[in-house]
């Protein structure tokens, strides 16, 4: 009676404490969208968004907040819940808390396809979120292939995603060297940016964004049971390597969206899980939908900070997720005992 007691006791405390998290989560996303649709070059005042939002009246202010502030806000909260799911499932898959779609190639092989595209075939940028998750599906296969032995190995899918990924960067660098008259669209792409972003951006990516993120969301009992090691997971019924090749293209379709519409931006699906880890713990049940919530949260904060730190200069959100996440994941690796949320 007193194990049981202690059971409800510890689950009421946990509920408690996600309860409390989603909340706070909820409440800064609102507060870092109003934040960032009134700052910039053209400060408003959080009642001249509000009436610029659900005002009809045309003015000046409404056209900046509707066509060019809100698409780029709604795009951060996009690309950042979707960035932050596909780390989380590559980390169950790899049971590694370095793998992300940009470490591992998935990443990389959207990304190649993506500048072959814009620099040789210009005239079919209309079809690049298709390209890009082509790249990053061939990306995906050509890693498993070279990790099969036998079934797939955790450790052998990092060690030929990271050699994927090297040759696949010096091929983009030879690219790019063969047509260096022709970078100024292929290095904001490789910079991550969501500068100029319109609400035909948002419509392709909400789309994408809501089928991969279904998908992630469909794909948590599995998670779970792959973090739990292979034995485990096949006595709970979980045919482990179907699991890993599945959670896989959900990530690969999550990034490949991700890197059409916005460019290369890194780090956020690497350090946002392990965030999240911290804060609910390591049931992807919770986890998943805080490391979405929280993924917008950082992305749309990281954006807001690159275009307003600089007076008359934006940075891209790519470099200042890199400039910023770096530093802060060298720091979480020294605290690596609270990676499993303990």
């Amino acid at each position: 009676m007193t194990a049981k007691k202690h059971g409800k006791n510890q689950g009421g405390v946990q509920l408690l404490r996600v309860g409390v998290v989603w909340t706070v989560l909820v409440a800064v996303l609102v507060v870092l969208s109003i934040t960032a649709i009134a700052i910039g070059s053209a400060g408003y005042s959080f009642r001249a968004v509000l009436g610029a939002i659900f005002s009809s009246e045309r003015s000046t202010t409404r056209t900046v907040v509707l066509n060019l502030r809100l698409p780029r806000v709604i795009l951060a909260l996009l690309i950042g819940g979707a960035l932050s799911a596909a780390g989380a499932l590559l980390q169950a898959v790899m049971r590694n808390p370095l793998a992300d779609p940009g470490t591992i190639g998935v990443s990389a092989g959207a990304g190649t396809a993506a500048i072959t595209v814009l620099l040789i075939f210009p005239n079919l940028t209309l079809s690049l979120p298709l390209f890009a998750f082509v790249g990053a599906a061939l990306a995906c296969v050509l890693i498993y292939a070279l990790a099969w032995k036998g079934g797939v190995d955790p450790v052998r899918i990092i060690l030929s995603g990271v050699a994927i990924n090297s040759v696949l960067g010096g091929y983009n660098s030879l690219l790019q060297l063969m047509n260096s008259d022709n970078l100024s669209g292929v290095l904001a792409f490789m910079n991550g940016s969501l500068s100029g972003m319109s609400w035909v951006h948002v419509r392709t990516m909400a789309v994408y964004a809501l089928v991969g993120l279904a998908l992630a969301l469909l794909c948590i009992r599995h998670a779970n049971a792959l973090q739990l090691g292979d034995e485990m997971a096949k006595n709970l019924g979980i045919r482990v390597n179907a699991s890993r090749v599945c959670l896989s293209a959900v990530s690969a379709f999550l990034a490949a969206s991700t890197v059409s519409v916005a460019g290369m931006i890194g780090f956020v699906g690497l350090v946002v899980p392990h965030i999240s880890r911290m804060l609910v713990g390591s049931d992807y049940k919770v986890l998943m939908p805080t490391s979405i919530l929280l993924g917008g949260s950082i992305l749309l904060f990281a954006d807001t900070v690159g275009r307003t730190i600089i007076p008359g200069m934006e940075i891209p959100v790519g470099i200042v997720m890199a400039v910023s996440g770096g530093p802060f994941f060298l720091y979480m690796l020294r605290k690596r005992g609270k990676f499993n949320g303990s």
